[in-house]
């Protein structure tokens, strides 16, 4: 024998699974969106899960199954949260803990979209004698990612070696290259105007 599910159980169902899985029904639902990891997939997770859940629970339980749905619902939402927080910690790990999507390599911070490179430190201001493209990679061909606009004042963070190629900091995070005949660094610049 085949039994069908009505409209309205899935309505109820997807209601049900709705409330409980954004956390707003009772405060024991509060760890669904509680994940330390930034993101949204845990919220996802409880939704799909708790609408899953309180299918199964419907379908066990029969023609009175609303005891088995309101528990499929809860167990659904507990499970597809844990699920989507484990794949948001997963994705934060990706990108070496940095919520800005930045990575460290040879003892630098980049950002996401900066290749890196061999690096001479500097650590020392710069400014921009005029505006000028920033590069994912040190070279002019490579992608733009941002612009230093004349007069901008940066954190030369190192000089790539072997090249006239500077890496643009900005809070501790290489955020593009720059040649070096565009840049100076900022004592140069005013040394003459004393």
């Amino acid at each position: 024998m085949r039994t069908l599910i009505s409209k309205s159980t899935i309505a109820a169902t997807t209601a049900l699974a709705c409330v409980f899985a954004l956390g707003s029904a009772t405060s024991a639902f509060a760890g669904v969106t509680g994940c330390s990891a930034p993101g949204g997939k845990q919220e996802g997770g409880a939704v799909v899960g708790a609408v899953l859940g309180g299918l199964i629970g419907n379908k066990i339980g029969g023609r009175n199954a609303t005891g088995e749905t309101v528990a499929g619902v809860a167990l659904g939402a507990a499970a597809g949260s844990a699920i989507g927080c484990e794949a948001q910690k997963g994705r934060q790990a990706n990108y070496d803990g940095d919520r800005n999507g930045s990575y460290a390599r040879n003892g630098y911070r980049l950002s996401s979209d900066v290749r890196s490179a061999r690096y001479n430190r500097i650590g020392q201001p710069f400014v921009a004698e005029r505006t000028v493209n920033l590069r994912s990679a040190p070279t002019t061909n490579s992608a733009r990612v941002g612009r230093l606009g004349s007069g901008e004042r940066f954190q030369a963070m190192a000089e790539v070696r072997g090249t006239d190629w500077i890496l643009v900091g900005q809070n501790g995070t290489g955020v593009g290259y720059v040649r070096r005949d565009f840049v100076s660094p900022i004592g140069d610049r005013y040394a003459g105007q004393r």
